[in-house]
């Protein structure tokens, strides 16, 4: 009998019996580790060749696997942090040069609410964009004249306009986007993605996240790892961050003086102590301990591969452009997106900062861009090459739009936009998106929608589903509930968005 007085004892007398339950599961859990382990592998980091069942469906080892086959492989996500302002580059709105200067109808904006910056204002003038527009590709998408090369693939490219969130916060509306809920703690798109699907590789984490340093950094927002985090699945699948300075993950290697050979005898002594730690415990995050271990025991040799862009060809930065040499811009950051995917990486988080164009549009919006323009056209022109394209689905979008009216002063030639959650502009290529589409309509002030809507949950039941995944039906059980990433109010996939 186990001594209360020893902390496994006084563990053991606050056990519920629900707790009694889950226990014996893990334990069944780990004997099935301890084989994965065996063969140097641990549970979500299995590689090898999925395996097709009688339904067609292909499940890789470590996987829950898809209800049915999916059209993405891969997913890279470019998130705008900040809320990239639609009516400037993607949803063009002539009638507002009339507008100049003009008071925002009460009957558009209709008493909503409107942040503490600009609450206070005593008029809400109308800034026109002070940017050319044209209308490109079969589709007559119209794009602003700071993205040329982005407008040179429109028909690659799948645009939802009236995307709309009720946070009008960047803290909320970030984590909204990226969990499907404005409170931390709750799993990201990647952590389920990486639950759903499993691991393509043995030496690569599934989940990877990237930070991109904009060339303008007039003001950045907070972005940390609540962002893509686990919160209620098993630890394994948080996503792992690469620096973009000095090592790309901090203390995977080994110390000076210490060889392979030492770390791998005391990686398995770790592992044997943590497995017996897992059978009398039952605690999953010592499963996501043991995995860990041996997958920064094998990203040693594979990290310092990845990173190395010396062996990549001329015509790689002649396609994303010079910047791409440089570690951490957005180009370099987007190259390493696509050598994750072809090394098999799951799912690519990639961050670009200063979006939040309360002020000086004029100057921070063009440079912006010119850090996303070719790198983005390059991305999709580069998998498309290779083959991947057609697995890959990339995601690019902010956490909500702006305003068509001013935030302080105005000019013809300078004006700033407050946060506008009501419609904002996103786009996905690749994966099963359907090219050419264009979803959705806004007024003539880009402020409300007038026609197809799509609402976060949406999308993320759209995202799941070119996943291979119904999003009623993707469930993890927490807390005696069903918890799913599109939530409990209604969502729905929009077959529009599908190819």
């Amino acid at each position: 009998m186990t001594d209360p007085a020893t902390p496994l004892g006084e563990l053991g007398l606050n056990l519920t019996r629900r707790r009694f339950f889950e226990r014996g599961g893990h334990l069944l859990g780990g004997a099935a580790l301890a084989s994965l382990i065996a063969q140097g592998a641990a549970r979500g980091d299995a590689g090898g060749a999925a395996v097709v069942g009688s339904d067609g469906v292909a499940r890789v080892p470590g996987a829950i696997g898809p209800h049915f086959a999916p059209r993405a492989k891969h997913v890279i996500y470019l998130h705008m942090v900040g809320g990239p302002p639609q009516m400037d580059l993607y949803d063009y709105k002539p009638v507002m040069n009339d507008w100049y200067d003009k008071d925002l109808p009460e009957s558009v904006r209709n008493g909503q609410r409107l942040t503490t910056m600009t609450s206070g204002q005593k008029r809400f003038p109308i800034a026109p964009s002070k940017f050319k527009f044209a209308r490109h590709g079969q589709s007559g998408m119209w794009v602003s004249e700071l993205l040329p090369h982005t407008a040179s693939m429109i028909d690659q490219m799948c645009f939802i306009r009236t995307m709309h969130t009720e946070a009008i916060n960047h803290e909320p509306a970030i984590t909204y986007m990226q969990t499907g809920n404005q409170l931390h703690g709750r799993p990201c798109l990647g952590a389920w993605a990486s639950y759903g699907l499993g691991s393509l590789n043995q030496n690569l984490p599934t989940f990877v996240v990237l930070v991109a340093k904009p060339t303008n950094t007039e003001q950045v927002q907070a972005i940390g790892a609540r962002l893509w985090s686990s919160g209620y699945l098993p630890g394994e699948y948080s996503a792992v961050s690469f620096r973009s300075a000095g090592d790309p993950i901090l203390y995977i290697n080994n110390p000076a003086g210490v060889p392979a050979e030492v770390r791998r005898k005391t990686l398995d002594g770790l592992a044997a102590l943590n497995q017996r730690t897992l059978e009398q415990i039952g605690d999953p995050e010592t499963r996501t301990r043991i995995a860990q271990y041996e997958m920064a025991f094998r990203m040693q040799s594979s990290v310092p591969e990845l990173t190395d862009i010396a062996a990549e060809p001329a015509s790689t930065f002649a396609l994303y452009g010079e910047e791409a040499k440089k570690p951490g811009t957005f180009a370099n950051t987007v190259l390493m997106a696509r050598r994750m995917v072809e090394r098999g990486v799951r799912f690519v988080q990639v961050y670009l900062n200063n979006w939040d164009t309360h002020a000086n549009v004029a100057v921070r919006l063009p440079m912006q861009c010119k850090d996303i323009d070719q790198a983005c056209h390059g991305l999709v022109q580069d998998l498309k090459s290779r083959g991947l394209l057609d697995s890959t689905l990339i995601i690019w979008g902010g956490e909500f739009g702006r305003t068509i009216y001013s935030q302080g002063g105005l000019s013809r030639e300078n004006y700033g936009r407050d946060h506008h959650p009501r419609c904002f502009t996103m786009w996905m290529a690749g994966g099963g998106a359907r090219g050419g589409q264009i979803h959705g309509e806004t007024d003539d002030f880009s402020y409300q929608i007038v026609k197809d809507p799509v609402h976060i949950r949406d999308f993320h039941a759209t995202v799941l589903q070119l996943l291979g995944f119904d999003h009623e039906r993707f469930t993890y059980r927490h807390l005696g509930l069903d918890f799913k990433l599109t939530g409990v109010e209604p969502a729905r996939v929009i077959p529009e968005l599908v190819a």
